[in-house]
């Protein structure tokens, strides 16, 4: 029996597994892109917020296919109600705003479909994709491919590339397979919680709630999510509280600055996962293997926010991937390197100096000291002058 033959192989269909996987399909790779779920942005674990540059700068034009509602800013609390509000109608009305020659800064996506759509790009570039497979494991052959076992619809099978891309997700275990520490401490990994409700009204703004009392270790958010409906959550650090998400979101809505705004809504979906607030893996990437996305950590130590840098991320992949391969470079260590130099060049940096910016936030003991860091931390970052756009 032959043995299929791929440039890339990619695990994991999310934003940034997808993203590489057209982008590099688009530089004339042969690509197979890989899921273990049957449906796809299932299960939901994040607040689905993605800037308008990160989804244009990926060549992914905004759709009504995905799109719940348009996003016009930010509004940044601190612990008591104090707030700063950033709203980019009011600072450039000529070019943020509703009506002709005006665009939103950003979006509130439906995950499911948001990832079908990108899953769809990604056919129409010319990837094969195969759902419902699990990947088992990889092993580097000689003359720069590898082999890469799955598992589809309980049949194990084997096919060969030249690179095998990690974009399962948080602590990935495409990264384990080559040795690569992808295990994640529990200090740095927020256990968050969101509701989805009726009867809360929103103005086209991010909310961002502050304060070690509602969110200890991160903080607490609003989100229009279209329809009339909006996404009341939390991320806590479970080692920094003896409560769990659910209890310190029942004390936010019932407590809170909020609760007036929060009696009447209703709670019609529930919605949870654990997100990284911790610095991108200092290793990406191993004899033909590269990592992508939450597998490597490309997320926001501060808001926890990964839709954008996975999408950035996938667009760093596929053109490198593009080029050494063309190129007939030997996938090794070595010369993937250059991946994540490029991909720190381009954001990687930043995120290390914003992770830094967060270590020393939660290193401060006094806890009104550190609410009062965040909450500047927070809102500068949202500003338009804010030197972290990119992540």
């Amino acid at each position: 029996m032959v043995t299929p033959k791929y440039d890339v192989v990619v695990i994991g269909s999310g934003p940034a597994g997808a993203t590489t996987a057209r982008i590099a399909a688009e530089q004339g790779l042969l690509v197979l892109l890989c899921d273990k779920k049957q449906e796809l942005g299932a299960p939901i674990q994040c607040s689905g917020a993605v800037s308008r540059h990160g989804l244009e700068s990926a060549g992914v034009v905004p759709s009504d296919e995905f799109v719940l509602e348009a996003i016009y800013g930010f509004g940044v609390y601190n612990g008591a109600g104090e707030s700063t509000i950033l709203d980019y109608r009011q600072f450039k009305p000529d070019e943020y705003g509703e009506g002709e020659g005006r665009k939103p800064l950003g979006y509130v996506v439906d995950r499911r479909r948001f990832d079908r759509c990108l899953m769809t790009m990604a056919e129409r570039a010319g990837v094969n994709v195969m759902l419902k497979t699990e990947a088992l494991g990889y092993q580097p052959l000689p003359y720069g491919i590898c082999e890469v076992r799955l598992l589809h619809f309980n049949e194990e099978i084997k096919v060969h590339a030249r690179v095998v891309v990690g974009a399962d997700g948080l602590q990935s275990q495409v990264g384990k397979w080559a040795g690569l520490r992808t295990q994640i401490k529990l200090t740095e990994l927020a256990s968050c919680l969101q509701f989805v409700v009726d009867k809360v009204e929103t103005s086209g703004l991010l909310e961002i709630v502050t304060g070690h009392r509602w969110a200890p270790g991160g903080y607490a958010w609003v989100f229009p999510k279209g329809h009339g409906y909006a996404e009341i959550g939390l991320g806590v650090i479970r080692t920094m509280t003896a409560m769990n998400a659910r209890q310190h979101l029942d004390v936010f809505i019932k407590q809170s600055f909020f609760r007036e705004r929060f009696s009447d809504s209703r709670i019609l979906e529930i919605q949870g996962g654990g997100v990284p607030l911790a610095a991108p893996l200092k290793t990406q990437y191993a004899d033909n293997l590269l990592l992508v996305g939450d597998a490597a950590r490309h997320v926001n130590p501060i808001t926890g926010g990964g839709i954008h840098t996975a999408l950035s991320g996938g667009v760093i992949a596929g053109i490198f991937l593009g080029s050494i391969i063309k190129a007939g470079i030997e996938p090794n260590k070595m010369n993937l390197k250059k991946y994540q130099d490029l991909w720190l060049e381009e954001m990687g940096n930043k995120m290390w100096q914003l992770y830094g910016v967060k270590k020393h936030i939660f290193a401060t003991k006094d806890i009104v000291q550190r609410d009062d860091m965040l909450y500047r931390t927070m809102s500068d970052y949202f500003s338009p002058y804010s030197e972290y756009k990119k992540i």
